[in-house]
């Protein structure tokens, strides 16, 4: 008996010597699951590890976990861009109005089905086609008209609600950067107000942590109902330079992690700003290399690249480290 005890004594502190010698977050549930392991998943844990074990040499106050994250390309897919669809809907409302929309580009090539120029628009185009199309709305107004689009509308291709697409790892990753104190922001060139009607069910992200571009409003009493109204004027274009300009003029402080793409080349500076900085942040770019699942694409010049290697940012292969694309398994 007392020989059976011994033995059974000794499996127990074995297995837990066995226990200890594990890490922690081995023994947690796979917070990312739709990443495939690698180093770029492990460069993600390592980093949240160190930003939230106090003491450490790479410990973050709460108060400074801000994550931003660019929208089109980045949290969901941007092929077609989805505020481009949704405004091309609206110009073919507004030149039934106004027929002298159908002379000008880019309206001329949205009457003309031109895809290849619509795929090409970049956000100071977008916000064009936003300041000829609801310029004199209301917020109200705006927002009914957003929220009917995301309600009919579907991918010319994959044919399910845009919503339905953002990407699984993404979503992932900002819920595992909530669990650990992160503040997550949208940082997007889209329509600010676009993408409010949307974050909160979407992303968890609440509208007030949305930054984007923006036109012009004014108050107006609106015989003595008070609304804002939207002008036909671009007040902040945020992309490229002017997305650490929006983060500044909205969050105050400087991002400690960032993610954004490839498409044009417009996260690049937010990235840097988050990069180089006195605690080095945490850069994630994604690459579209995944034709099969999502779409493979590449901006011309290959800047977005380029300046990953040159600031050690931490690049994501879609085809390579994505287990998923799409939350229902596309």
């Amino acid at each position: 008996m007392e020989r059976r005890a011994w033995k059974r004594q000794a499996w127990l502190l074995w297995a837990l010597a066995l226990t200890f010698a594990v890490p922690l977050q081995a023994l947690a549930a796979d917070p990312l699951p739709s990443w495939n392991d690698g180093p770029v998943k492990q460069s993600i844990v390592d980093f949240v590890t160190r930003a939230t074990t106090e003491g450490g040499p790479g410990y973050i106050p709460p108060e400074e976990r801000i994550a931003t994250f660019d929208n089109d390309g980045t949290l969901w897919q941007e092929q077609p861009v989805v505020q481009g669809a949704f405004l091309l809907e609206q110009v073919k409302a507004r030149v039934k109005e106004d027929a002298s929309l159908a002379k000008r580009q880019p309206f001329k090539a949205v009457l003309e089905g031109d895809v290849a120029l619509l795929r090409s628009m970049d956000e100071s185009q977008l916000m064009e086609l936003a300041t000829a199309t609801h310029g004199g709305r209301t917020q109200e107004e705006f927002a009914r008209e957003a929220r009917a689009f995301f309600q009919s509308a579907r991918h010319p291709k994959l044919g399910v609600p845009y919503t339905r697409l953002a990407y699984a790892p993404m979503l992932e990753l900002l819920q595992y950067l909530r669990a650990n104190g992160f503040q997550t922001w949208i940082s997007s060139g889209g329509g600010m107000d676009f993408m409010r009607v949307v974050s909160e069910d979407t992303y968890g992200i609440p509208p007030q942590q949305v930054i984007g571009s923006s036109l012009k409003e004014k108050f107006d009493e609106g015989n003595g109902h008070p609304v804002l109204r939207r002008e036909a004027r671009l007040d902040h274009l945020n992309d490229k330079a002017g997305k650490p300009v929006g983060i500044e003029q909205h969050i105050g402080r400087r991002p400690v992690f960032a993610a954004g793409n490839v498409r044009s080349g417009g996260d690049i500076q937010m990235l840097q700003y988050t990069k180089e900085q006195p605690r080095p942040g945490f850069a994630l770019l994604i690459d579209h290399d995944d034709a099969e699942r999502e779409f493979a694409y590449q901006e011309k010049n290959g800047a977005s690249l380029k300046a990953a290697r040159e600031g050690g940012w931490t690049v994501v292969s879609m085809r390579q480290d994505w287990k998923r694309v799409f939350p229902e398994g596309r």
